[in-house]
């Protein structure tokens, strides 16, 4: 199975924090479908004639396309590819794009699945991460949604604000619970060098939050939607039982994927390949017919550290038998010597041939990914 993911880079405004691809030119979308649309095509052969399993809008901001340009990149996907009855089909959105009219209108481009970048329910915060969207349009969105029918909705929230309280950050978690979603992706406030956010760091602006009061609020996190009925599935990411994200999920569980679109990257086991990250420029490479990616053929060891920094991060662990099998008794060695210490404290183990990262490893994952990966 694989899964084919589409960057749309289209946003209305940046927000503060943001370091993925998007542009403010939005005159170019027309131009831009026809150059994915042409991409799709010239990329049908990369996964191997896999059957394709999920669809992902991502961004930017998907929800900046009209019903008939997502129906025209999905018709162009089943042109070239054989995609599963039943695929998962995933669009971003801003909620205040969530209007009855464009929920009504999504219904009929084959999405199933909505992702809303909620990111607080604190109105101030929200206007300080310069979202264009208030915490009462952000619960309305998602009533919306629920009420046309759509049943797997995820939403996104950030936690770590420079002066959040304990008290704002449960009020946040609290709000998300009472609006009965499946899937909550919640992530730390990160400062990425290039964005308006970092540069405000940098002139002492604002401080980061203390890391002792960030593990605090994970804990927090990890607690309150376990009692909501929640799997905590990956480092980032919860859900209601059956509704993991199918598309992320292919990345945690070394499978195929495809991306169309600047900046998009793509995987077949065997190499890399990731889009150029200009607009204009992808647009005129594809339109004639010009290579408009770079390329990387991955190593027996690049292979196997990603599949450590992946699979680790997920509730299922990595697969020893696959290790040994696809990577060999070196690398195999290397994982089962490097994993005794974390087996030894109880913040590993091993279940039914899977190494898993424990609850009380967690904390220090990166730490452990990292004594696991291979380096020469």
């Amino acid at each position: 199975m694989a899964g084919i993911y589409i960057h749309i880079p289209f946003c209305k405004k940046r927000c503060i924090y943001c370091d993925f691809y998007s542009t403010t030119l939005g005159h170019l979308k027309d131009r831009y479908i026809n150059a994915v649309e042409k991409e799709i095509e010239i990329r049908k052969d990369y996964a191997g004639n896999e059957t394709v399993e999920t669809i992902y809008f991502g961004g930017g901001t998907p929800s900046q396309l009209k019903s008939e340009d997502i129906k025209m990149i999905i018709s162009a996907i089943n042109k070239v590819h054989n995609v599963k009855n039943n695929a998962e089909i995933t669009i971003e959105a801003n909620p205040d794009d969530l209007t009855e009219e464009y929920v009504n209108a999504l219904k009929s481009t084959g999405v199933n699945r909505i992702s809303i970048g909620i990111q607080t329910f604190n109105d101030r915060r929200l206007k300080f991460l310069n979202r264009r969207h208030n915490a009462q349009q952000a619960k309305d969105a998602v009533k919306r949604c629920q009420d046309k029918g759509f049943d797997n909705i995820s939403i996104d929230l950030i936690y770590g604000f420079p002066d959040e309280s304990t008290e704002q950050w449960i009020n946040d978690i609290d709000t998300a619970l009472e609006l009965g979603i499946q899937h909550i992706s919640a992530y730390h406030l990160i400062y990425e060098e290039g964005t308006k956010l970092y540069n405000m760091l940098e002139k002492n602006e604002l401080c980061e939050l203390d890391e002792e009061k960030s593990v605090e609020q994970f804990k927090i996190l990890i607690q309150k939607l376990k009692e909501g009925g929640f799997v905590h599935y990956e480092i980032s990411n919860f859900c209601m039982p059956g509704k993991e994200s199918r598309h992320n999920s292919s990345y945690w569980k070394d499978k195929k994927y495809i991306g169309i679109g600047p900046s998009a990257h793509s995987y077949n086991l065997d190499c890399r390949q990731w889009n150029i990250s200009d607009l204009e420029k992808y647009m005129k490479l594809v339109e004639n017919g010009e290579t408009f990616f770079e390329k990387e053929e991955l190593t027996k060891e690049e292979h196997y550290n990603d599949y450590i920094l992946t699979s680790l991060r997920t509730m299922w662990g990595a697969d020893l038998n696959l290790i040994k099998k696809k990577f060999g008794e070196k690398l195999y060695g290397h994982f089962i010597s490097n994993a005794g210490k974390y087996i030894n404290n109880g913040e590993m183990r091993i279940s039914d041939g899977m190494a898993i990262i424990c609850d009380n490893g967690i904390f220090i994952s990166d730490g452990i990914m990292s004594d696991l990966m291979w380096v020469e």
